[in-house]
């Protein structure tokens, strides 16, 4: 029995042609414009990752300056502890939690402009 014949191949070339995503491809920043459910998560994560960070920092608070009523109550005669607490010890993690939670939350932005601009 004589082999089938097999087509023959040929080699086609030209210019690449641009080719365009899935029409059913939106990017996120369209999908946030048109405020779509899948827009509308994308918001929302960006929201409550802020919302993390804030109650990190709200948190960090709490714990900083809560226990200090009960430690000035403890000692009465001790008013240049008070001062001394209240002017001086609290301006340094003050200042290093602001900086933490400005640092986090630009980071937090970054991050979804990196996500909603496909990069």
């Amino acid at each position: 029995m004589p082999p089938e014949p097999s087509e023959r191949r040929v080699v086609v070339t030209g210019p690449p042609r641009r080719t365009s995503r899935a029409s059913g491809y939106y990017r996120p920043r369209t999908e946030i414009d048109e405020q779509t459910t899948l827009g509308h998560t994308y918001v929302r994560s960006l929201m409550r990752t802020q919302l993390r960070a804030a109650l990190t920092v709200v948190a960090v608070l709490v714990l900083l300056f809560g226990p200090l009523p009960l430690l000035f109550a403890t000692t009465p005669h001790a008013r240049h502890l008070e001062w001394l607490v209240l002017g001086f010890c609290l301006y340094a993690p003050l200042v290093l939690l602001a900086r933490w939670y400005v640092g986090r939350a630009e980071r937090n932005e970054r991050d979804f402009v990196r996500l909603v601009e496909d990069r």
